[in-house]
């Protein structure tokens, strides 16, 4: 998280003076339970110390005034109520703004200068947290009374209708409500979830970024959106009821299987039996069983890998090369998929051997040294 005194003597160089609020909003990491959120299932995510922070005060105008950090001090401005800017980190400010707007909200213009440490395309979801920390500035400075899961939800669509990737809500949900030492066992479709106690003795949570970034991943993400959709559409021509691929058993997509097409059928399966892991790890997780954990993780690379067809060369070698290590329980590609990181649980004493030996080797293989991100679990959106 960037320093706040840094961010007020900024504020101050660019935007005179008056004193700004301050804001930050984490990325998160998910344990288990990935490409189940858009289809009704369950995800198991949580806020880390890696955020977007932001200093904002309203400036008596319709315009709003932007400074980047992370675009090297980018500036640009845009009128409320006018075109949606060109440049992507300020159609997260302008998509959040509309949502509000088409709620009842009446909000101002405003100068902001914001930056963060989230890494950038590793799958812990720095857009959410750039959503997040503008919803939660934007309800505080302006009183509007939004309910934490109604700003979750603006930040939702401001990726479908601003952005163009049709996401589910498990990445904004977990940066709005996450809470230090705890995971979010969140029910996507109800909306319903438990802070889960984890606090796992002697185990740390490793992030390996591959540095591949993710290109392909807003594309496919809509691909498989839509491959899961097509086989839920079969599905309800014989159980009306049926919704979401979360209502549907494997048993009952099995017996459908001639009808729906052989990739969209493994995309279905992968969903539904990710679901029953991600149950069978919080029941474990419940017990202090994180051997059991680990194995319903790996469970789910190998999903990923060969069903959902998400994961990439990169992210493959470094899972492979924790099956190698006793020390490490599990690890799997997290996020969208088509590189970013892999989360590992770790026993601490054999943290720096399975690091060393994923660096030694995916240089020799990959010609390039992934980056090893250490986080914690941490707090949600907040003022500061």
């Amino acid at each position: 998280m960037i320093d706040k005194q840094l961010l007020k003597e900024d504020f101050a160089k660019y935007f005179g003076e008056g004193e700004p609020r301050f804001f930050a909003a984490p990325g998160r990491i998910n344990i288990i339970g990935e490409h189940t959120d858009y289809n009704g299932g369950f995800v198991l995510p949580g806020a880390v110390d890696k955020a977007i922070s932001m200093a904002i005060r309203p400036n008596g105008t319709d315009i709003v005034n932007l400074i980047s950090i992370d675009h090297e001090d980018a500036h640009l401005f845009f009128r409320i109520g006018g075109p949606q800017p060109k440049e992507q980190w300020a159609s997260y400010f302008y998509g959040v703004i509309e949502e509000m707007r088409q709620r009842g909200a009446k909000i101002g213009g405003f100068n902001a200068i914001f930056g963060g440490d989230v890494p950038l395309g590793a799958g812990m979801s720095s857009s959410a947290a750039l959503e997040s920390c503008v919803s939660t500035a934007l309800n505080a400075i302006y009183d509007l009374k939004f309910t934490k899961q109604e700003l979750a939800k603006i930040g939702q669509m401001t990726e479908h209708h601003y952005i163009g990737v049709r996401c589910g809500i498990m990445d904004q949900f977990a940066s709005i409500f996450g809470q230090k030492g705890h995971v979010v066992r969140l029910d996507c479709r109800s909306l319903m979830f438990d802070l889960v106690p984890f606090k796992p003795k002697g185990i740390e949570i490793v992030l390996i970024d591959t540095m591949v970034k993710h290109s392909l991943a807003s594309s496919e993400y809509n691909v498989r959106r839509a491959q899961c959709e097509e086989g839920v559409d079969v599905i309800k021509k014989y159980l009306p009821d049926v919704q979401l691929l979360r209502d549907v058993s494997i048993e009952e997509l099995e017996a459908h299987r001639s009808e729906i097409d052989p990739i969209a059928y493994r995309r279905c399966a992968f969903v539904i039996n990710e679901n029953k892991r991600l149950m069978a790890a919080c029941a474990a997780m419940e017990k202090g069983d994180f051997e059991e954990v680990g194995r319903q993780i790996y469970a789910t690379h190998d999903g990923l890998s060969q069903e959902y067809g998400v994961s990439c060369a990169e992210l493959d070698f470094i899972v492979d090369i924790a099956r190698e290590h006793k020390e490490v329980l599990g690890a799997r590609m997290m996020g969208g998929g088509f590189g970013g990181c892999v989360i590992a649980l770790v026993k601490k004493e054999g943290v720096e051997s399975y690091v060393e030996d994923v660096k030694e080797r995916y240089q020799v293989k990959f010609d390039k040294e992934p980056r090893v991100i250490e986080v914690e679990i941490s707090d949600g959106a907040r003022e500061i």
